[in-house]
């Protein structure tokens, strides 16, 4: 048994502490905006933020998040600047990677409030988009921290 704080609630998982934390939070929780990509770390589809940074879930031990703040793409307010961003720049296709692209671009963020385009392609380099809309997800980031700067909450 191993307890977990996800999105601002403690909870207790029934898991191994060797086991990826993506099962924890999609199979034991229900969590399910964060997805399954590669299970290598490769694509970020399964990016979560961990103390405000974000780590891929799929290779990240359950006993290596105890008693870390996991937010999930659940744990985003609708009304935060990444969400409106992402809308207002009409980034999603598919949206499959979505939730991991919007948790790494918050992740920036919060290390650059405001990114050069070259700090976004290095920063999101890992998550991958399969329908290609990374001009859109650049303009959205920007967007963002144009938000952010404006009194926007975090």
């Amino acid at each position: 048994m191993v307890s977990l704080d996800i999105n601002g609630k403690r909870y207790k998982v029934n898991i191994s502490p060797d086991a990826p934390l993506l099962w924890a939070i999609r199979d034991h929780l229900g969590l399910t905006g964060t997805k399954f990509g590669c299970g290598i770390a490769q694509c970020g589809a399964c990016t979560v933020l961990i103390n405000g940074r974000a780590e891929r879930s799929c290779q990240t031990p359950v006993k290596d998040a105890q008693g870390k703040k996991i937010t999930t793409i659940e744990g985003i307010p609708e009304n935060h600047p990444a969400k409106k961003a992402w809308i207002a720049e009409d980034v999603p296709q598919c949206g499959y990677c979505q939730s991991g692209q919007i948790l790494q671009a918050i992740s920036l963020l919060n290390e650059k409030p405001h990114p050069s385009d070259e700090d976004i392609d290095e920063f999101m380099s890992g998550c991958i988009c399969r329908c290609g809309t990374y001009q859109r997800i650049r303009r959205a980031i920007h967007l963002a921290s144009f938000m952010l700067a404006k009194g926007g909450r975090k």
